[in-house]
């Protein structure tokens, strides 16, 4: 008798081949678990839960989708499709080769004409267009800045002018002050005006910006106060 001797390496290659077949997963279903493998049952399971409701286990069928025309239907059928028709309250319209055509409503009240091309290309043309806006564009007229007219009745300084000569933002300082300015005493100075443009006319009229008799500039930026000349750079550019 002739006994036939298995390598014990390819005896457990197999036993590895099989212990990895078992382990291995099986591919899901991308659709199964989501409800699309019958949208039905995922539309009634979703709308229980929207509800509050225990997800139903059976899944009730719809009715199945017959394209019967209305006289191949049985009379409870057909009874019952007239009922939700007239209860409705529309009236349906009849598919029938006799039925007039629907009207046609043209350039009704309320509705331009532009948005009609039939009607504005016999008023209208692109060389038409064209034309008017060469007209349009010959007439514009560009108006050079001029000069600050002086303000009759007034010797008071321009701070408009003021405001578009100089450069430096508020705070930065640009001229020397006194060490000795006391923040009291500039703030009541301040309160003392109606308006922050009459502060920077008086500091203006007073000797300023070089010089500062009120205490009206202490940073030393040339404004007096809560003056901006921001606004005012801002009108030209």
């Amino acid at each position: 008798m002739t006994q036939t001797r298995i390598p014990i390496r390819s005896l457990t290659g197999g036993v590895v081949l099989l212990a990895l077949t078992a382990c291995s997963p099986t591919v899901p279903n991308s659709a199964q678990g989501v409800g699309f493998d019958n949208y039905d049952r995922y539309q009634q399971r979703r709308e229980a839960v929207l509800e509050g409701r225990a997800a139903p286990t059976t899944i009730t069928a719809p009715p199945p989708v017959t394209g019967a025309p209305l006289n191949a239907m049985s009379p409870e059928e057909k009874a019952r499709i007239e009922a939700r028709i007239a209860n409705s309250g529309v009236d349906p319209v009849q598919a029938s080769p006799g039925n007039p055509a629907p009207q046609i409503v043209e350039n009704a009240a309320g509705i331009s004409g532009e948005n009609d091309f039939d009607a504005v290309s016999n008023t209208r043309s692109i060389e038409g267009d064209a034309a008017l806006i060469a007209q349009n564009r010959a007439r514009y007229e560009i108006i050079q800045p001029e000069a600050l007219p002086t303000r009759p009745g007034t010797d008071a300084p321009n701070i408009v002018a003021y405001a578009l000569q100089t450069t430096n933002p508020r705070g930065a300082p640009i001229y020397r002050r006194s060490a000795f300015a006391s923040e009291n005493r500039h703030l009541r100075n301040c309160a003392g005006f109606a308006s922050p443009d009459l502060a920077q006319e008086a500091f203006l009229a007073s000797g300023g910006p070089d010089r500062d008799r009120q205490n009206l500039d202490p940073d030393g930026d040339g404004f007096a106060c809560s003056w901006d000349p921001a606004p005012f750079r801002a009108v030209r550019n």
